[in-house]
C-alpha cells in the first residue's frame, strides 16, 4: 500500500439505508484526520450536504442525479481530480440512493489520467435497510448492483427487526454476494475497524456499464415554505404524498422547532435541527413528472398555506 496515496470508499446503498448516519459516525470517530467528502443525491437541494458539513472537512456537493451516469460522470471525475490536489488522507463518497457503482473502476481510471495514481480504492461499502431489504430486492435492480459490486455489506437498523429476520437478510445478502464482508450495525455506526482491513481482497462482480442513464434518471423536486404548522399537519401531507416517492427529506418549521425531516417507506423521523431560512422539502419521484400534481394537490387538502414548488 503506497502511504502517499489518498484512501477511498465509496458509500452505496438504496435510498434510506443509513449511508449519512454512517459517515456522520465516522466524522466523529476520525476527528483531526485529512478528510474530503464528495457528497451525491439526485435533487438539486444538497440536504445530506447541510447535516455533514463542518470545520475542516473538504466537502464537494453534486446533484441532479447519480455521479456514475454519463450525465455526471466527468462532473465526479473533475472533482475527485480537484480534492487530490489537497493534503487529505481520506475521501468518503456517498452516492445517490438510486446510484448503480458498477463503473467505480472505470470512473478511476480517467481520475489517473487527468491527476495520476493519486487514490487507491480501499472499498466499496453497501449500506442495507435491515427492515426494507426483502422488498427493495426484488423490486429495484439497483439494490442488486449496489450490493454485488461491494466489498463490504453493512446491515443497518437490526434493532427494527427480529432475529428470524435478520437471519433472512443476511441469508439474501450472501446470496447477491457470497465473497463481501458483512457487518451489522444499528443506526449506521460499523465502527472503524474496516479501515484496516484489505476489503478489496473482496472483490466479486467485475467492472461494468452503470444502470444510471439520462433516460432513467428519476424526478425530483423540492417544496419551500415560510412559516411553521403542528406536526400533525404535516404527517397528513406526508401521509398522502409518500406512496408517491421512493424519498422526503428536508427541514421544517414546526411548532415545537426546525426538525430534520426522513422519511423512509413507512417511517417517518424528526430530528432537532438549526434554523433555516425557509422550510424545503426534496421529493424523489415513483411517478416521473407527475408528482408535481401530487404534491400540489396533497398540500392543499392537508395544509391550504401558500408554498414554492422548485424542480
Amino acid at each position: 500500500m503506497d502511504s502517499k496515496r489518498i484512501k477511498l470508499y465509496v458509500l452505496t446503498g438504496f435510498l434510506g439505508a443509513g449511508k449519512t448516519s454512517l459517515l456522520l459516525h465516522l466524522l466523529d470517530a476520525m476527528e483531526g484526520r485529512k478528510i474530503g467528502i464528495i457528497q451525491n443525491e439526485f435533487g438539486k437541494l444538497g440536504i445530506d450536504g447541510d447535516i455533514l458539513r463542518r470545520d475542516g472537512i473538504a466537502m464537494t456537493e453534486i446533484g441532479r442525479g447519480s455521479i456514475f451516469c454519463s450525465c455526471l460522470k466527468l462532473t465526479f471525475v473533475q472533482a475527485l481530480a480537484e480534492l487530490s490536489k489537497q493534503d487529505l488522507e481520506y475521501v468518503f463518497v456517498e452516492s445517490s440512493g438510486l446510484a448503480d457503482p458498477s463503473n467505480i473502476e472505470e470512473i478511476l481510471g480517467a481520475v489517473a489520467v487527468l491527476a495520476g495514481e493519486v487514490y487507491e480504492l480501499r472499498g466499496v461499502i453497501c449500506l442495507v435497510d435491515a427492515l426494507h431489504f426483502p422488498e427493495q430486492l426484488s423490486d429495484v435492480e439497483t439494490v442488486d448492483r449496489q450490493l454485488a459490486h461491494c466489498h463490504l455489506a453493512a446491515v443497518n437498523k437490526t434493532d427494527l427487526v427480529s432475529p428470524d429476520q435478520l437471519r433472512q437478510v443476511l441469508e439474501a445478502v450472501e446470496k447477491v454476494n457470497p465473497v463481501c464482508a458483512v457487518a451489522t450495525c444499528v443506526d449506521g455506526d460499523i465502527g472503524t475497524a474496516f479501515l484496516d482491513q484489505d476489503l478489496m481482497a473482496r472483490q466479486w462482480a467485475p467492472c461494468e456499464d452503470s444502470l444510471n442513464r439520462p433516460d432513467n434518471k428519476p424526478k425530483s423536486i423540492s417544496l419551500w415554505f415560510q412559516g411553521e404548522l403542528p406536526r400533525p399537519r404535516l404527517d397528513a401531507f406526508l401521509a398522502a404524498v409518500l406512496p408517491s416517492c421512493y424519498r422526503i427529506k428536508g427541514f421544517f418549521h414546526l411548532e415545537e422547532g426546525w426538525r430534520q425531516v426522513d422519511v423512509v417507506e413507512e417511517l417517518v423521523d424528526y430530528r432537532p435541527c438549526p434554523p433555516h431560512e425557509e422550510s424545503q422539502l426534496v421529493f424523489l419521484s415513483k411517478i416521473g413528472p407527475q408528482v408535481i400534481r401530487v404534491v400540489d394537490q396533497a398540500w392543499r387538502d392537508t395544509v391550504g398555506l401558500p408554498m414554492k414548488l422548485k424542480n
